[in-house]
């Protein structure tokens, strides 16, 4: 199990996506989700629309690449138009921990073309994954509930050698401890946990 820090390690609110936050998941121990789009000619960190203050995604590269890139990135894309872009930063700074996600099909497919590492999303409402068999992995997403997730599931993916993200259930304002119990079964280092409370969920697992 890795557990990846939603909009980093972040101490309120206001810090979501800032790169105080990114740095503080790294400094914990800690991989990280957060969102990347396009200001003025520019890959920057942000989940709603850009302004001159969002964090530039170069910034975030060199974070990862000072970590020796042992740390993974799960980009949300947020934006259109990123593949070029994006695929440049990742090779100047010879990063491999990463994946990107979220994006539209037709997105999917040129990031699919440009050899990038894309993951697949599943949900109550996305039952059969997008290009399944290309995908390096699958974001697992409980929008509504968590009971359609079972450890079967999850083991399935896994022995079709995908890597699989889970989204806890406090990113969509329910306690995450049953499903945190469902993954505590499986001993996977192909699996992940995107979630807002890193240290609660590493001593969780770390007392299974």
């Amino acid at each position: 199990m890795e557990i990846l820090c939603h909009r980093g390690f972040w101490l309120g609110a206001e810090e979501k996506n800032s790169l105080a936050a990114l740095r503080r998941a790294v400094d914990q121990g800690f991989g990280f989700e957060s969102d990347v789009r396009d200001y003025c000619g520019r890959l920057v960190i942000s989940h709603d629309i850009a302004n001159e203050k969002s964090p530039a995604l170069e910034e975030v590269f060199k974070l990862l690449a000072g970590a020796e890139d042992k740390f993974f990135f799960a980009i949300n894309i947020k934006a259109d138009g990123l593949v070029g872009a994006l695929k440049f930063l990742l090779k100047k700074y010879s990063l491999k921990k990463y994946f990107v996600f979220d994006m539209s099909v037709p997105q999917m497919l040129w990031y699919r073309s440009a050899g990038m590492k894309f993951f697949t999303r599943q949900s109550e409402f996305e039952k059969i994954p997008t290009l399944y068999e290309e995908a390096a992995g699958v974001w697992l997403d409980p929008f509504e509930s968590d009971e359609w997730i079972d450890a079967a599931m999850i083991e399935n993916h896994l022995a079709r050698g995908k890597k699989v993200c889970v989204v806890s259930s406090e990113l969509h304002e329910r306690e995450p401890q049953k499903l945190w119990g469902v993954l505590r079964r499986i001993e996977s280092p192909n699996l992940l946990l995107c979630t807002d409370r890193p240290l609660a969920a590493e001593k969780f697992f770390r007392e299974a």
